[in-house]
Formats: C-alpha cells, sequence, structure tokens
C-alpha cells in the first residue's frame, strides 16, 4: 500500500502543476462564486431558495461537465507516459505494476473530486456566514452522487489509456464516449421509442445503465422525490426501485461501474506491451 501511495503523490503532484488542474478548479469555484455574485441563494425558483436552489443550479453544471472533464484529463495518464518513457523510469524501481497502475488510479481520483468536493464545502461554508439554512441530507448525498460519479468515468478513461498507445487516439476515443453518453441520455432514446415502438419498460431499463442519466435523475430525485417532471419515467423508477432502492442503485451501479472498468483496464495493462 506504501508503493500505492507514493505513486498517487507522484502522479497528484504532476496534477497540481498542470494547466488541466487549474482550470478544472476555476470552473466549479468560480460557478459556485459566480452563482453566490448572482443573488442565487436569496432568490426562490420553483420553490427551492437558498443553498437548495444554489445545488440545484451546480447539479446541472456537473451533469454534462464533470464526465468529460474527467474523461479528457485522465484518458492520457498512462498513455503520456509511455510516451515520454516515464513508465519505463518507473518500473525500473522495485514498483510492480500494480502498484503503479492503482497508485495512478487513486492519484487521479483524489484530483478530480478534490475540486468538487471544495467548491460544495465553500457553498456550504459561505451560506452558513449569510445565514442561509445548510441541507446536509441533501450535501451529503449530492457528494456521495458526485464520488461515485467520478469514479465511474475515472474507471472508463483508465480502460481507455490502457487500451490504446496513441494520446491522440485515446482523446478522440473518451470524446467519442461523452458524446455517445450524452446522446442516449434522451435524443436517441427517444428516435428509438417513437420510429421503432420499443416497449418503454425496455427504453427505461437502457437508459439506467448510462451513468450520467442515473447522476441526473438522482439529484433530480433530491428536489423532486415524486420525479414529477419526468412523466411516465417516474411511475417505473418508482416502481422497480422505489425511493430508497433507486438512491442506493445511484450510488452503487456508478461506483462498481467504475470499478469493473478500472479492473478490466488492470487485465489489459499487465498483458499488454509497455513500452
Amino acid at each position: 500500500m506504501g508503493k500505492i501511495a507514493l505513486v498517487a503523490w507522484l502522479d497528484l503532484k504532476e496534477s497540481f502543476r498542470s494547466r488541466w488542474f487549474l482550470v478544472y478548479s476555476l470552473v466549479f469555484g468560480g460557478a459556485v462564486a459566480l452563482f453566490f455574485l448572482a443573488g442565487v441563494t436569496e432568490s426562490r425558483v420553483l420553490g427551492f431558495s437558498g443553498l437548495g436552489r444554489l445545488l440545484l443550479l451546480f447539479i446541472q453544471v456537473c451533469v454534462v461537465i464533470l464526465p468529460v472533464f474527467i474523461l479528457m484529463s485522465t484518458v492520457r495518464a498512462i498513455a503520456s507516459d509511455r510516451d515520454s518513457n516515464v513508465l519505463e523510469y518507473l518500473l525500473s524501481f522495485p514498483i510492480s505494476l500494480a502498484d503503479y497502475y492503482f497508485g495512478k488510479s487513486l492519484g487521479r481520483l483524489v484530483s478530480v473530486f478534490v475540486p468538487i468536493f471544495a467548491s460544495l464545502v465553500l457553498a456550504i461554508v459561505w451560506g452558513g456566514i449569510k445565514g442561509a439554512s445548510i441541507p446536509w441530507e441533501i450535501f451529503g448525498f449530492y457528494v456521495l452522487l458526485m464520488f461515485s460519479l467520478s469514479v465511474s468515468f475515472l474507471g472508463i478513461a483508465l480502460f481507455i489509456s490502457t487500451l490504446v498507445k496513441s494520446q491522440e487516439i485515446a482523446l478522440g476515443s473518451a470524446f467519442f464516449v461523452w458524446l455517445i453518453l450524452l446522446a442516449f441520455m434522451d435524443i436517441l432514446l427517444i428516435g428509438v421509442m417513437m420510429k421503432n415502438a420499443f416497449p418503454e419498460e425496455a427504453i427505461f431499463g437502457v437508459a439506467l445503465l448510462n451513468p450520467i442519466q442515473v447522476f441526473r435523475v438522482a439529484a433530480m430525485a433530491l428536489f423532486d422525490p415524486e420525479l414529477s417532471v419526468m412523466g411516465p419515467a417516474a411511475y417505473f423508477i418508482l416502481d422497480s426501485f422505489g425511493k430508497a432502492g433507486f438512491a442506493l442503485y445511484s450510488i452503487f451501479y456508478p461506483f462498481l461501474l467504475g470499478m469493473g472498468w478500472l479492473w478490466g483496464g488492470y487485465l489489459i495493462f499487465k498483458r499488454r506491451d509497455l513500452v
């Protein structure tokens, strides 16, 4: 475990010096600052006010931006080390492939999750200073959702990074995956349902295999437990899972999915040519 922590620390130091980490932190920290400057917490829209409304807007930002940031910043992790001969140099030390791979994974997870968590903590602290009521249950559940989504896309990105050798192909593949998942949130599924008359239950089931869609629905459920804005899909979700069941599904499914992709990437990594 000590070697994994060492590799993770080296990756964190590299991330802190990179431009993508600065931009990534400014996007989420800046979003929270702009929401406060715009007076979001002091207004009421559709029954949401205070920090609850800020978290609602922050969710809308994260649904689209967070996955692509994680994919684009992580997918080159192993490919860039291979191209720059850093991988060959590190493996010349008494470090196993598992130490390197999972240490790299841990470092990237910390670097992508900490800025989001820090932004949420900033919102809570500033809201407390302003005297706003703090929705602790929403905050805690949302942190778990963000962590689960981060693990999910981290695993996908590292799987792609081990599968391809070129950084350009890795970036293109990651962007393609992001576009496909976004399309299957609504556009393609609605088209399939209208043209081919598939059972609605099958369409909803496929949609809930998409980690972005799971996160989106779970985030909606924080503020609308009956999911009234989703129409017929709400009946399928609530009848199939129940409120508590879907809350657990939205946390554990993306996490386990990410761990599965992460393990699959390791199996490929240890069997392929490293340089």
